[in-house]
Order: structure tokens, then C-alpha cells, then sequence
């Protein structure tokens, strides 16, 4: 029997993202980034991606088909989703009803046994409950029309204990018994939050054991099988040449492989990503992958851009937060001038939360106005930015992590518009108010606010893929920055504060304007000051009051361009 024994025995494994959440990294036994980074700032690649605003989908929880063999079963599916897709984005540039994202990331739909589906038994097939592949190919073809972009939840580090792989590697003497990692002897160390990582069959004590990060029901793949590496690498064509999938969202990535005690973003994981993604981009060009590591800006960064595309910026997410909560302008401030300058321009995904945790709208207290901002801060930042769905509508939700992934409340019935049968998980307390229905006809609700939001970022190229510049500000609750891009140059001024403030001044030591012009705002047409700012000679300005009094919570948007 071939066996690889994980050389753990003397240490503790480091931490790693669970499919139901996060630990905290173990900064003494964490490996490092493989570089010293640098200001990468101005490494410009502009790519489809840039130009996009992503809506993160649970297939599950978003709407169950009214018609067909799956209607009414409180499950949401691909006839539902298609049923759907008008909401998100009509294919109509003219109209300003939907949302208008032009992207999508659909979280696993692959056959599996959980209602997570993060634990795949079958790579090649849509999961049953959500449909059949050729509903998938329908479902592509509506994405298609409407010009939305599609990338699945690609699981790699692990699959189902289910699989019919992994049934099939009990016997030691099958070819699919290398494909999974083992140990005769139970190592007596534990996982990164303390949890079990050795188990054996049917409960049983004895061995062989098999080593699963995540769970007893999540064997991981050994990859230092090329075996492994040949069959996922025929997974990631499939989607992409059979279905025209655009790419892949990356779970829990940074555990790919392991090396001794090192658990996470070992040397073996970044050659491992290197050589996939030069696979990929053979298949696909212009293919997209973003991976979740769930940690710190640079480490995040050293997987990019030659392993992964870009990947999920937590820091810059938590700071946007806590920007909003604590009007902290000075940690955001920092966050963001960090990520500029360890990715590639604007080449890492922006986002408020997601399906591993506490909704932001509970994070916020329910609070309309917090999530407002939150919601405009995103949306000119710099970045990628993703949408978790029913964020539009300040959808609450808690651990536990089905409590996350709750249906979409489009109305105020009782199923709330997701099923007429019963639906697999209760919606939220409050959809009586909080639904689609409601807020589309609420010109001041925070959906309709989302739709300004996207289609002013998507139709400004300084907000979708410009520079962006620090400003200063003499209020402690004001934050400033500036993006620009060709001729266009724009800035934006975000009162953090639950109070008025007047007469804020904004300095730029430097930044893009070429020519001194009165200023036009462009998200809430405020009546901005006639004065223009007096430059310094390096396209900067100082002690410039565009707008006499910022409105509390309230980000506004300034076109200075030089016609």
C-alpha cells in the first residue's frame, strides 16, 4: 500500500477557511508570501473583469421554478434562476429597472450530498436538485443574451466522501487510493481550530486513515499525484469549453497542498496554481479565476496575478466596515493604499460580506443608512466589486451558516416570493418590509439606490478601472479619495459620521486634474459649489470645499473632468 504520512506530529496544523467559516491564522507557523512585495500599483491590466460587477448567487436559495419536474419544492433551481435573470440584468442598456450587474458567481452547483454543496461527488454534473445540465446550458445561453458573465464555485482541495472516487481508494490496491492522503497510524495532533483531521472508515478506530481538513464527509485530494492534477484539470475545460462557463471562484484555496506542518500557501500550492493557471488561459484566454485566501493583503497578493487572477481583499472589506461602524476613515484609508499598491491596478475583488459570514446588514444593525454608505463605498472604491445576493435589499442574517443563505424575499407573502410550496429554509423576521417588491417602488430605498450605484460605476471608466489617490481631509469623519482614468478625473468625498458637516476642506499633494473646473456630482445631484479648485502645478489642489455641507452617512461623487 503506498501511504503519505502529513510529517505534523510535532506541531500544531495551521489554520484554514471552513467551508461553514474562518479561523485565525497562526502567525508563528504561517508560511510566508514567496516575494517581498512591491508597489505594483502601475502594472496595468485591463481585462473584462475590470469593466464588471459581480452578484454572488445560491442557487438554493434564489428561486425556485414555478414550472416544470422541479416546481414548488422549496428548492431553488436553474428554471428559477433563468425566471430570474430580468432582475439582475434585463439585456436592455436603456432601461433602469434591473440591477444591472454583468456578472455572476454561482456557488457550488455540482452534484453533491449537503445543502452547501461543498462537497462535490460528481465534478461533471449539475446537482440534481437545482436541475439537469442541459437546464445549465439554457440558463448559459439566457446569461448570454443579457451580456452576464458566469463563474462556478470550483472545489479542488477536497471532494465528497461520497464520490465514487474516493469509495473506490478503500481498497489499497485501486489506483484511486493514491488520488487521497493516508496514514496507518492515527497521528495524534488536531486541525487548526482544534477539530479532527484523521479519520477512519464507518467510524471504526483503526486504519488506514485519511486525512480531511474540513470534515470526516471532505477527504482531500493528494496533488502531488499527477493523476489528480490530470483529472481537475479536465474538470476546469469542461465547464469552459462544453458550457462556456467564463471561470472559476476558487474555494479555500490556500490549503491546496500541504508541506510538513506548513497547512497553507506552501511553495508546492503557488507552483501547483502557476501551472493551472497557464493551463487555463490555454484553454480560455480571457478565462477568470478569483480565489478565496482568506487572509492578510500580502499574503493574498503573492497569488496573484500568475496563479489566480485576482483574489477576495478581506482587509479592505473589514475596513470598509468598520469605516462605516466607528467612522474610521484613518483604517480604511490605510487598507486601501496597501491593497493599491501590492496588486496589480485594481486587480483584487472588492466585497461587503459573503456566504461564510454575519450579513453585513446585521453587522450594521439593521441600519438603512450604514448600509448605504457601505454600499457607495464599495461601489467607487478600486477593486472588483462582488454583491452578495439580497445585500441590495439589507438582507439580515447570523450564523449559523445556513442562517446566511436564507431565500431571496422578493415580496411580502408568506414564502416571500421564492416558492408556492414550503421553502427549505424560513425566510427572515422582517420580509414583510424588506423585499424586492417593496423597495423597486421606493425611489430612496437602498435597492434602487444599488442600481444607481452600478450603473454609475460600470458607465465611468475612472471608477471601474482608474487610479485611485488618498486625499486629506480636515474633518476627522471625512474620508476623500480620487480616481481617474484617460481624461476623465473624479473625486469623492464620504461624510463617515452620523452629523452634518460643513465646510469640510480637501487637499491632494499630487493626483490626475490637469485643469481647474467646477465640480458636478453625479450620484445625487446635490448642487455642488461653483468654485473651482486652485491647483498646485503637480495636479493636486488644497483647503478645496467642493460641497458646503456633507450630509450625514451620505459618499458623494464628483466629476472635475477637464473638458
Amino acid at each position: 500500500m503506498s501511504i503519505r504520512v502529513l510529517a505534523l506530529l510535532a506541531g500544531t496544523v495551521l489554520t484554514a477557511s471552513s467551508v461553514l467559516g474562518q479561523a485565525t491564522t497562526n502567525p508563528a507557523t504561517a508560511a510566508k508570501p514567496q516575494t517581498t512585495l512591491k508597489d505594483r500599483s502601475s502594472d496595468r491590466l485591463d481585462n473584462w473583469w475590470n469593466e464588471t460587477v459581480f452578484y454572488q448567487v445560491f442557487v438554493r436559495s434564489f428561486k425556485d421554478s414555478a414550472t416544470g419536474p422541479l416546481a414548488n419544492d422549496g428548492i431553488g433551481d436553474f428554471q428559477g434562476l433563468i425566471d430570474s435573470l430580468d432582475y439582475l440584468n434585463d439585456g436592455k442598456p436603456e432601461t433602469t429597472t434591473d440591477l444591472g450587474i454583468t456578472g455572476l458567481w454561482l456557488m457550488p452547483v455540482f452534484e453533491g450530498p449537503s445543502y452547501h454543496g461543498y462537497e462535490t461527488s460528481d465534478y461533471y454534473k449539475i446537482e440534481s436538485e437545482h436541475g439537469t445540465n442541459d437546464d445549465f446550458k439554457r440558463f448559459m445561453a439566457e446569461c448570454d443574451k443579457r451580456g452576464i458573465k458566469v463563474i462556478l464555485d470550483l472545489v479542488l482541495n477536497h471532494t465528497s466522501k461520497s464520490h465514487p472516487w474516493f469509495k473506490d481508494a478503500w481498497d489499497p490496491k485501486n489506483p484511486k487510493h493514491d488520488w487521497f492522503i493516508w496514514s496507518d497510524t492515527k497521528p495524534d495532533w488536531k486541525g487548526p481550530w482544534g477539530q479532527q483531521v484523521w479519520f477512519a472508515p464507518d467510524g471504526r478506530n483503526t486504519g488506514p486513515y485519511f486525512y480531511g481538513i474540513f470534515s470526516s464527509y471532505m477527504p482531500d485530494l493528494d496533488y502531488r499525484n499527477p493523476d489528480v492534477t490530470k483529472e481537475m484539470n479536465k474538470v476546469t475545460e469542461y465547464w469552459i469549453k462544453d458550457y462556456g462557463v467564463a471561470g472559476y471562484r476558487l474555494d479555500a484555496i490556500r490549503h491546496l497542498i500541504e508541506d510538513g506542518q506548513l497547512q497553507e500557501n506552501t511553495k508546492a500550492t503557488h507552483q501547483w496554481l502557476k501551472d493551472w493557471h497557464k493551463f487555463y488561459k490555454k484553454v480560455k484566454p480571457d478565462a477568470f479565476t478569483i480565489g478565496e485566501v482568506w487572509s492578510s493583503t500580502d499574503v493574498i497578493a503573492s497569488y496573484v496575478p500568475d496563479q489566480m487572477d485576482t483574489c477576495f481583499e478581506f482587509d479592505v472589506s473589514y475596513a470598509t466596515i468598520d469605516a462605516v461602524n466607528d467612522a474610521d476613515k484613518k483604517r480604511i484609508g490605510e487598507a486601501l493604499n496597501k491593497a493599491w499598491k501590492a496588486y496589480p491596478r485594481n486587480q483584487f475583488g472588492s466585497f461587503l460580506s459573503n456566504h461564510d459570514q454575519t450579513r453585513v446588514m446585521t453587522r450594521f444593525g439593521n441600519d438603512f443608512s450604514k448600509m448605504k454608505l457601505a454600499a457607495s463605498m464599495l461601489l467607487t472604491q478600486p477593486g472588483i466589486p462582488f454583491l452578495y445576493y439580497g445585500e441590495e435589499i439589507g438582507h439580515l442574517g447570523d450564523k449559523p451558516d445556513e442562517n446566511l443563505r436564507t431565500p431571496m424575499q422578493w415580496n411580502s407573502e408568506p414564502t416571500v416570493g421564492f416558492t408556492n410550496g414550503k421553502p427549505w429554509r424560513e425566510a427572515q423576521p422582517d420580509y414583510p418590509s424588506k423585499n424586492v417588491a417593496a423597495q423597486s417602488a421606493d425611489k430612496d430605498s437602498l435597492l434602487n439606490l444599488y442600481k444607481k450605484l452600478v450603473r454609475l460605476r460600470t458607465s465611468n471608466p475612472a471608477l471601474t478601472k482608474g487610479d485611485f489617490t488618498l486625499a486629506e481631509t480636515s474633518a476627522d469623519g471625512v474620508y476623500a479619495f480620487a480616481r481617474s482614468e484617460g481624461s476623465q478625473s473624479m473625486l469623492v468625498i464620504a461624510n463617515l459620521s452620523d452629523k452634518p458637516v460643513t465646510d469640510c476642506r480637501v487637499s491632494l499633494g499630487s493626483g490626475p486634474f490637469k485643469k481647474a473646473v467646477a465640480p458636478k456630482e453625479l450620484l445625487h445631484g446635490t448642487t455642488a459649489t461653483t468654485e473651482t479648485p486652485k491647483l498646485n502645478g503637480r495636479g493636486g489642489f488644497a483647503d478645496y470645499a467642493p460641497i458646503q455641507t456633507l450630509e450625514p452617512r451620505t459618499l458623494y461623487v464628483l466629476d472635475l473632468s477637464a473638458k
